[in-house]
């Protein structure tokens, strides 16, 4: 973290106030060999970050290290590429226009729905 409050590189951005999404980012940590780009949005300077709680309590996001550029399904997609070699694959997969309508769909399903899927702890939703 830099002093501004915001991380010093590429982040992507969760709500660790869900066990769904902590669990999730923990997961795809450990199968990436990846987790420091992982940054919980509560106590983040959402102001200097250009998004709001809000957005945040709806999706993820994905910080390039200067702006948000992506969020939710979107946000999964930009992680795994930056994540480079194999992971960059399904990355760029997710991204082609087919399959982005659907994953989005199923993103938001899962969004709206996190508080009865399984995570770490209850989920504050």
């Amino acid at each position: 973290m830099s002093g501004s409050g915001v991380p010093d590189g590429p982040a992507f951005l969760y709500d660790a106030d869900c066990g769904f999404c902590t669990r999730s980012v923990r997961w795809l940590g450990r199968r990436t060999g990846r987790r420091e780009p992982f940054h919980a949005w509560q106590g983040q300077d959402l102001e200097a970050l250009g998004t709001t709680e809000d957005r945040l309590r709806r999706e993820a996001v994905w910080w390039d290290g200067r702006a948000v550029t992506a969020g939710g399904a979107d946000a999964f997609s930009a992680y795994l590429r930056h994540c480079g070699g194999a992971w960059a694959v399904p990355g760029v997969l997710l991204a082609l226009p087919g399959v982005r309508h659907v994953v989005r769909l199923v993103y938001r399903w899962i969004a709206a729905n996190r508080h009865r899927l399984p995570g770490d702890d209850a989920c504050a939703l």
